[in-house]
């Protein structure tokens, strides 16, 4: 039974990739399973649960599995390979906001899973999808509401991650005035509070967070 497990593995994983037609031996398949801890669900399931293609899961899942071997991201891990994308500014904080909202398990890894169910929200999702996952982002205790405290975290971070030369005179007091200008816009009931309903009627009424939610149609 164990070495019928271990070969449904290897053959989900190689589905995946692409490389199930290039067959190892006995050794290099005990190798790589040794060196991976965890394997993805099969193609079929991924497909049903996500809007991506085969061929788009399979080079999500070469990337996913150049950068992370063992097939789990940490948050340090995530964190590095982020930064290579922001290697003007610091993206830590950024990153932490960013790998919180895609561990939903809550177990400190990032799955390949985890991986392509927040990204086919991302970039495939109804636009409620999308501003439910954008909610979830922000409310960093996930009590339901986003206070002025928490969207203040996050807008700091996205200024540290631009860095210094994307906005090299802006004043430091630049992220509160933002968010005093959102909440304005998006507590309607002034409780110091916003709710999710409020944040999606909110953002459904500004054509610039529509466009750019339109920009990630067809990223892949």
């Amino acid at each position: 039974m164990k070495a019928k497990n271990r070969d449904q593995s290897l053959s989900d994983s190689r589905e995946l990739d692409g490389s199930y037609d290039q067959l190892t031996d006995s050794e290099e398949d005990d190798f790589e399973l040794s060196t991976v801890c965890h394997r993805p669900e099969s193609m079929d399931k991924l497909q049903e649960q996500t809007k991506f293609t085969k061929k788009e899961l399979q080079v999500l899942y070469r990337g996913f599995k150049n950068e992370c071997p063992s097939g789990v991201v940490n948050e340090e891990n995530f964190k590095t390979i982020y930064s290579q994308f922001f290697p003007q500014g610091d993206s830590s904080m950024y990153a932490h906001f960013l790998f919180e909202a895609f561990d939903t398990n809550k177990n400190g890894s990032v799955s390949f899973e985890d991986f392509v169910f927040g990204l086919s929200i991302i970039l495939r999702g109804t636009i409620n999808d999308r501003l439910n996952w954008a909610f979830n982002l922000y409310d960093l205790n996930k009590d339901g509401c986003i206070t002025k405290d928490e969207m203040l975290d996050i807008m700091k971070s996205i200024y540290d991650m631009m860095g210094k030369y994307t906005y090299p005179t802006m004043q430091e007091d630049v992220p509160r005035e933002h968010v005093e200008s959102f909440f304005q816009k998006m507590d309607r009931n002034k409780d110091g509070v916003v709710t999710i309903e409020e944040f999606i009627e909110s953002c459904k009424k500004d054509e610039n967070i529509m466009q750019s939610m339109q920009l990630f149609d067809n990223v892949i």
